[in-house]
């Protein structure tokens, strides 16, 4: 449960940001669907999401996770990046550290950090992400076939899996991949996992 603003504590702000950026997250999901004339159910079939998660999510009853914005972010032909992107007012060029967006996957314990300056255009970005101890997520598919990661392991130890290749990686390695098929991050160490993701368009 979300706090309210009568509850501000040090994580006020980034809570009250965390709601406006489902809402126009929602907006913009909503509109997707629109643009291509599909009804939910219609996305439903394509993405493997049920109709009223899916409608949840459009209406920001609920944030969505990182499982399902990859399966829309699939459907609609954009990487996440591109998608938060769209919800931005401005893309700029330059983004200091306490302005770039992070979007907190509570589930998961996953904590994703857009350090590119946004644009939907883009072809290469940056991108921190952080694991809890023990946190574990599963793709079933990249957003765009063929994507191009680096990932390189800042703390911690992660296990990435794709193509059915588990690649244990500990601080300073870094692993290169074309996504096709589905993936696994994996932190199975008693501390948490940061790296560092490099994301090129094919």
């Amino acid at each position: 449960m979300r706090q309210n603003s009568a509850e501000a504590g040090p994580d006020a702000a980034d809570t009250r940001l965390d709601v406006r950026l489902d809402t126009r997250l929602g907006v913009r999901l909503a509109e997707l669907r629109a643009e291509r004339g599909w009804s939910l159910g219609e996305l439903a079939e394509r993405s493997g999401v049920s109709r009223s998660t899916l409608s949840r999510a459009e209406r920001a009853q609920i944030s969505p996770t990182a499982s399902l914005l990859n399966r829309l972010c699939g459907v609609y032909g954009r990487t996440m990046s591109q998608l938060l992107s769209e919800v931005e007012a401005e893309p700029a060029q330059l983004v200091r550290a306490a302005e770039q967006r992070v979007w907190r996957d509570e589930a998961s314990g996953f904590v994703r950090r857009s350090v590119s300056p946004p644009h939907a255009g883009l072809r290469g970005e940056l991108v921190e992400g952080r694991l809890a101890a023990g946190a574990d997520i599963a793709y079933d598919r990249p957003p765009v076939p063929g994507l191009e990661q680096h990932i390189w392991l800042r703390e911690g130890a992660l296990e990435v899996t794709a193509q059915d290749v588990e690649h244990r990686l500990t601080a300073g390695d870094c692993l290169r991949l074309r996504v096709w098929g589905p993936t696994r991050f994996r932190c199975a160490g008693p501390e948490g996992a940061r790296y560092v993701l490099a994301v090129v368009l094919p």
